[in-house]
């Protein structure tokens, strides 16, 4: 019995038919629903004479989600993206089902996308309220209030006020500050520093806030934010690739196996080394490594370097 229950009409058409609408689900094939997986599990490991014999739905479903949010982080692509433009403002607001960053770009004229580089040489702290003494005043609840912009951005988007592509906040100021040329120059070394040599501005997380603020040298450029989510933002991305499968069976098996009283300890252990190695089998799976590809890149070993 074949699993493809659509046209090949259909499939490229979609619901419309017309052709490319956006209402097509192009490459589905390669991807199961968490309620077949929830509803194959039952059948496949549920049951007399069979590894669990009693199980509720409920915790299966439970398992499966939470395997589901362990593996899109290092295991299954669920990686998204979104592109805006940089506000006069320098900040971009993350999205609705950001977890972390993998990638955060601006785009030149050919359509390159350049690297943002991370920086650690500020941030934007809770600005605390201090009177005349300085020390921290209260209001009616006893709690310290908090101004509306902390000192640090104040001075970082001050030093930024210049026009698309001019030095701001850049490292341009540093490498001019002799406060801080004396600063690093004391028994340092000369010359630039690697991990700040670099042209494509800067950027930092406001974790607080949840927004990313961004260097002058960012103002007006198109900005490409490449983050991953944990698959369960909405029902359609709760989605499970093929290639790992078998390794979210094994995961829903060693935790329900494991969050039992009565459960011999070395089934828990058995299924715990499965679930490892079915996880290891996933990964080389979408690493998505081709031969012909490995080859492109040793043919590197064949170009001559000027000494």
């Amino acid at each position: 019995m074949g699993l493809l229950n659509k046209t090949q009409e259909e499939y490229y058409l979609g619901p419309d038919e017309i052709w490319n609408s956006n209402d097509e689900e192009y490459g589905n094939y390669q991807f199961v629903t968490i309620n077949d997986i929830v509803t194959n599990f039952v059948v496949a490991f549920v049951g007399e004479d069979k590894i669990i014999s009693k199980v509720k739905r409920t915790d299966v479903a439970f398992h499966a989600m939470r395997g589901i949010q362990e593996f899109s982080f290092d295991v299954l692509p669920q990686e998204k993206s979104i592109e805006i433009e940089c506000p006069p403002g320098l900040y971009m607001i993350l999205p609705q089902d950001y977890v972390n960053y993998t990638k955060l770009s601006w785009t030149d004229g050919q359509g390159i996308e350049r690297i943002i580089h991370k920086t650690d040489i500020t941030s934007n702290p809770l600005p605390y309220i201090q009177d005349s003494n300085f020390e921290y005043t209260f209001d009616s609840n006893g709690e310290v209030p908090l101004a509306n912009e902390s000192e640090t951005l104040k001075r970082w988007d001050a030093a930024g006020q210049g026009t698309p592509g001019s030095p701001g906040n850049t490292m341009w100021n540093n490498y001019n500050n002799p406060d801080l040329l004396g600063l690093y120059a004391t028994g340092g070394r000369y010359g630039l520093t690697p991990s700040m040599t670099q042209s494509n501005g800067t950027f930092y997380i406001d974790k607080i806030k949840g927004i990313v603020r961004f260097s002058s040298d960012i103002r007006g450029r198109i900005i490409t934010l490449k983050y991953i989510s944990d698959g369960l933002g909405t029902d359609g991305e709760m989605l499970v690739h093929k290639f790992a499968i078998d390794a979210i069976y094994k995961y829903i098996t060693h935790a329900i196996l494991s969050s039992r009283a009565n459960t011999q300890e070395y089934l828990v252990q058995r299924y715990r080394k499965e679930m490892y190695a079915a996880k290891r089998n996933a990964k080389i799976r979408l690493s998505d490594i081709k031969t012909n590809t490995m080859s492109q890149i040793m043919k590197n070993q064949s170009k001559w370097i000027k000494h």
